[in-house]
């Protein structure tokens, strides 16, 4: 079957073309100025932007375990809702994917249950908070495309060691949530002056920079390939630069909250802002958009983590961490930061989609081109809409983004050359 959009800004190559672009199949067949097909399907995009479809490697589907909060199904609906054709999911579920058969039993129901493509996690250690490695090798043979024990740190240097020597062998990333608990002391938001004035138990910051370089120094002795998840310290991008600079194989992420959102926000107990990272200063969110401006962030990742209502009522003290993000992010991205002039589209698509595909090495993610696999998003950045509950296709609800109105919202996804969502009107 063939499809052709018409009338499209096309974002690729960094700059914007008025292009039409012909589907075949899975593959894209031609980018155009002007193409003559006969097509069974012909889209007139109407100037929108055509662009790769994003990918996020980080993202939380609940599944299994957990599945309230969110599921496959559910996850998936709300990725291509915000045009997302590639996410990464983590291994923080029931049972955690650390041995093969788990592993290979989760990427069959992510296929099955899916209708993008979903990358899985394998965990770093057994049970994911232990300190026993799993069989890289194995996980990664069952399918794994990378190794996370994301929602806790390493707590030893040793494991850390091991881990980061033996993952490097089978040559996929080691993404870190870089958190000594020690220094966590049951905190739930950014230990400062706000945390006193609300009377709520703080986090230093020390609990990420601590362990990241501690980790940076591993990474540059082992050689591995050292990913950093949710950057939310000023003082963390220093390390990571620094260390960059050195040779150090290491990349990092930030998220969408950590970049508009502050201590400065919290004016109350409020659940919807309590995440982890936690919200920093002002100066730190200054600082992470200047890592992403000037590379040493490479890419943009929502940690869409979806809660149930009950999970995020009451108290900062006793609500869960996690905001969702997968139908936000875009919108966001592009109404805060290119809308003002901050960054071009054509950034932000690096950011959201060609750079997470290439330092994942996820091959046929991340590129508008032909001979590519179909996989687009249509985005309308020309008319203004309200962020509502409503309209979301995840489980969860659990953003304080709710009632903004921004610019970007998904008119069309596909994926391998099947339309998995089209906005009606």
């Amino acid at each position: 079957m063939k499809t052709l959009f018409k009338n499209a800004r096309v974002v690729k190559d960094h700059q914007v073309l008025e292009a039409d672009v012909l589907v075949e199949n899975d593959r894209i067949l031609q980018i155009q100025p002007e193409i003559k097909s006969d097509a069974e399907q012909v889209i007139d995009v109407k100037k929108q932007l055509l662009m790769p479809g994003l990918v996020d490697i980080h993202v939380h589907f609940r599944d299994p375990g957990q599945t309230a909060k969110e599921d496959v199904v559910s996850g998936s609906a709300s990725a291509v809702r915000g045009g997302f054709t590639t996410v990464l999911t983590m291994p923080n579920v029931n049972p955690v994917p650390d041995t093969p058969e788990k592993m290979a039993a989760m990427v069959k129901h992510n296929q099955e249950a899916g209708n993008l493509h979903i990358g899985q996690y394998g965990s770093i250690t057994k049970d994911r908070t232990s300190e026993e490695l799993v069989d890289f090798k194995a996980l990664k043979e069952a399918g794994a495309v990378a190794f996370s024990n994301d929602g806790n740190g390493i707590q030893t240097a040793e494991t850390m060691y091991q881990a980061m020597l033996q993952i490097k062998a089978v040559g996929l990333p080691l993404a870190a949530h870089v958190e000594d608990e020690s220094l966590m002391k049951h905190g739930v938001m950014n230990q400062g002056v706000v945390a006193e004035k609300l009377g709520l138990p703080g986090i230093s910051e020390l609990a990420e920079t601590a362990q990241l370089a501690r980790d940076l120094e591993i990474a540059r002795n082992t050689g591995a390939h050292y990913h950093v998840c949710h950057v939310s310290k000023a003082r963390s991008i220093e390390l990571i630069r620094r260390a960059q600079r050195d040779g150090v194989h290491v990349t990092a992420e930030v998220a969408p909250h950590h970049l508009f959102l502050d201590e400065t926000m919290i004016s109350m107990d409020n659940p919807m802002m309590k995440m982890n990272p936690p919200l920093r200063t002002l100066e730190d969110r200054q600082a992470l958009l200047g890592g992403l401006l000037d590379g040493t962030i490479a890419m943009i990742a929502t940690d869409h983590a979806p809660h149930t209502v009950e999970d995020k009522t009451g108290s900062m003290k006793t609500a869960a961490f996690g905001i969702t993000g997968l139908e936000t992010s875009f919108p966001l991205l592009y109404t805060k930061l290119v809308k003002p002039g901050l960054c071009t589209v054509e950034q932000l698509v690096d950011w959201m989609s060609v750079q997470p595909a290439s330092v994942f090495n996820l091959k046929e993610a991340g590129k508008l081109e032909v001979g590519a696999t179909a996989d687009l998003t249509v985005m309308n950045v020309d008319d203004e809409y309200e962020i509502k509950e409503a309209d979301f296709a995840s489980k969860g609800i659990n953003t304080p983004f709710v009632g903004q109105k921004v610019y970007g919202q998904t008119q069309l996804t596909m994926v391998a050359g099947k339309i998995v969502f089209q906005r009606e009107g």
